[in-house]
């Protein structure tokens, strides 16, 4: 089976958004590589002045999220009437779809945060779908466990070592899927995906080699096509989200929240915008 190669290594670049919230940041998206990810931030901080502020109500159009955090409490609140808090493990997923407007606010016991967010693209044909959302809490994830290596499922199959691991969320565009893992200081594991999908992996702490490069903190490997990967964690180990799924193949055209497919729709979008037209 072939073996999967980092094509390119990008770094995070530290930001705001939301309410002067900090975020190290990856945007792709016109990037074939990350197709169908758009973005990845990450939101790391213990002190609490740099994401008090939270994301206001703000809209979306075209695209899907998917927060999951690691430590700290958010509660997402949307146009719909949907509520919903996750905490330390949980997971928070929306479609857009067609438009809606949504706020994501820490709880008010976080004082420390740790967690991403994801952008993931909507094909062209579900761009004008209905919003839909989901929590997914920390217990509803699926843990596994191999010798020095430990990993959570968010969504998406995973074929590790010799195990599969499925995560519950089956929503994600573009059968896009995600894993949290932990490998200990210099040990090696192997994973099958399936070759004609994207496969990102972002090192959020330690390092890891892959085929003799090396990918550091807030570093987010791209690979080449293949069916197999190697992972080696650096002498410090490595906590890696691996990201990965079926690129679209479509046009993109952004203008801040909203993901469309040409400027003559990102138009429209904020016509529509603007004349009250999203729920």
């Amino acid at each position: 089976m072939t073996q999967r190669q980092i094509t390119e290594v990008r770094t995070a670049h530290p930001s705001r958004d939301g309410d002067g919230v900090a975020i190290q940041r990856i945007s792709g998206m016109r990037h074939a590589g990350m197709d169908p990810i758009l973005m990845i931030d990450e939101l790391r901080s213990e002190q609490r002045e740099d994401f008090a502020g939270g994301f206001p109500p703000h809209p979306h159009r075209g695209m899907q999220t998917l927060t999951y955090l690691k430590r700290g409490g958010i509660s997402h609140e949307d146009s719909l009437g949907n509520r919903g808090e996750i905490r330390g493990g949980g997971a928070q997923w929306m479609s857009a779809g067609r438009g809606v407007i949504h706020s994501e606010m820490p709880t008010v016991d976080t004082n420390g945060l740790h967690g991403f967010q994801l952008w993931v693209n909507l094909p062209a044909a579900q761009k004008m779908s209905a919003p839909n959302y989901r929590d997914v809490p920390a217990n509803e994830l699926v843990e596994w466990r191999g010798e020095g290596t430990s990993a959570t499922a968010i969504a998406g199959q995973w074929h590790l070592a010799d195990a599969d691991v499925t995560g519950p969320l089956a929503e994600l565009a573009g059968h896009a899927g995600v894993l949290d893992m932990s490998l200990d200081p210099e040990v090696e594991l192997t994973l099958q995906v399936p070759d004609e999908e994207n496969l990102l992996a972002y090192v959020y702490a330690g390092s890891m080699i892959v085929n003799a490069r090396e990918v550091h903190a807030q570093q987010m490997a791209v690979t080449s096509a293949g069916r197999v990967m190697t992972l080696h964690a650096g002498v410090e180990g490595t906590q890696v989200l691996l990201l990965r799924g079926a690129p679209l193949g479509e046009p993109v055209a952004n203008y801040g929240p909203f993901v469309m497919n040409t400027p003559d729709e990102i138009e429209q979008t904020l016509r529509d915008y603007q004349s009250g037209q999203f729920p």
